[in-house]
């Protein structure tokens, strides 16, 4: 036909190739996003297990992962970590985990360590139904810290984590990426 280029061979294959990119390229983005959409849904439950080892009044936040109890007792949050007050993001991560369970009854279930080597107890922790580490980091207030990757929601804050990045929440919100300390 006048006035249209002709293709050779060569063009065709190239064309054919980057299409096939660009569908390959679409397909895995889709699956990451469906894997994070039933990760990010699967942690947001009001059912918490049946093996919750008590119910305790929170009394007091130490920080974004730490938790003072009524009876004395100190709870590190399992499978998270939270920025120290005075880094980065700790002053927000601390004040979200105080309006999240401070002056709260709170269900801890254990994992497969009992206690750090600060003598706190390692737990998952739930409040109303909400399960507060994963919440933490699903928010952008926590990074997934993975002591054995066997243990029971690991695989679940790991992909909450990367659904904070991906929508640029809290530690990864788009202020965070001229802050080096992170």
């Amino acid at each position: 036909m006048p006035g249209f280029p002709k293709l050779k061979l060569g063009h065709l294959l190239t064309l054919k190739s980057a299409s096939r990119k660009l569908v390959l390229i679409g397909a895995v983005l889709l699956g990451i996003a469906v894997g994070l959409a039933i990760g990010y849904g699967s942690w947001h439950q009001t059912t918490i297990p049946s093996d919750t080892l008590d119910k305790v009044l929170v009394t007091r936040v130490i920080d974004g992962d730490t938790i003072e109890l009524q009876d004395g007792r100190r709870v590190r949050y399992l499978g998270i970590d939270t920025p120290e007050p005075g880094e980065y993001y700790g002053a927000e991560s601390t004040a979200k985990n105080r309006e999240l369970v401070e002056g709260e009854m709170v269900e801890l279930q254990s994992g497969k360590r009992d206690k750090d080597e600060y003598d706190r107890l390692l737990r998952y922790v739930y409040v109303d139904g909400i399960f507060v580490n994963a919440e933490l980091v699903a928010q952008g207030y926590a990074t997934a810290y993975i002591f054995d990757p066997d243990d029971r929601y690991s695989q679940i804050l790991v992909q909450l984590e990367q659904y904070a990045k991906l929508r640029e929440r809290g530690l990864w919100g788009a202020s965070a990426a001229n802050n080096e300390t992170r």
